[in-house]
């Protein structure tokens, strides 16, 4: 999901199993295709200390899902680094965001989905909440737009969004309609491959 054009070709994404063991890595610049092989990856929702909701409009080049709004940020932690570090490591190079808080929330999201152009994501993804303090920065590599929304306008009707974003959201409003009383999940519930 965290992929665009101008990214380095060597970055590496985490390959699984069908049990979320590590299988491998591969580089992200050729993981993304037809048949992309199942990964690993992150999603994040930011709020800020209002309570509103951080909507991003991925950058018009990425190669999946282009010009489309989402969550906050989503990325691909890299071999042997740990999930809250990916995200802290997205947020700042994406948004320009330093995140006061981060918690794992849904720790078993994994989903599938393909563009009309027969490129797919296969992901297990685990779900994070964030807050932060200040205003985005993007870097219009990654995001072509922000927007602060309330929460519970933005989870009864998300409207044209990501695939992810929208199958998220109908996870997360079952955990309640105030994000910050969302129960954090231990890491023990996050993929093998995740787990120190």
């Amino acid at each position: 999901m965290g992929e665009s054009s101008a990214a380095g070709s060597r970055e590496q994404v985490v390959l699984l199993d069908e049990d979320g063991n590590a299988a491998g890595v591969a580089d992200k610049s050729t993981t993304h295709h037809a048949n992309t092989p199942l990964h690993l990856a992150f999603s994040c929702y930011v709020f800020d200390r209002d309570g509103r909701f951080l909507l991003t409009r991925r950058a018009s080049h990425k190669r999946t899902w282009p010009g489309i709004w989402t969550n906050t940020c989503c990325g691909h932690p890299a071999p042997q680094e740990s999930m809250a570090d990916a995200v802290a490591r997205r947020l700042k190079s994406e948004l320009g965001l330093t995140a006061t808080e981060i918690e794992l929330v849904l720790p078993r999201f994994r989903y599938s989905a393909t563009m009309a152009d027969g490129v797919r994501e296969n992901e297990m993804c685990p779900v994070y909440r964030a807050e932060v303090d200040g205003a985005p920065q993007p870097d219009p590599d990654e995001v072509d737009g922000t927007t602060w929304v309330p929460w519970p306008e933005f989870a009864a009707a998300p409207g044209d969004v990501s695939p992810w974003c929208r199958w998220q959201v109908e996870q997360l409003n079952a955990l309640g309609p105030d994000p910050w009383r969302w129960p954090v999940a231990p890491d023990a519930e996050l993929p093998p491959a995740c787990r120190p």
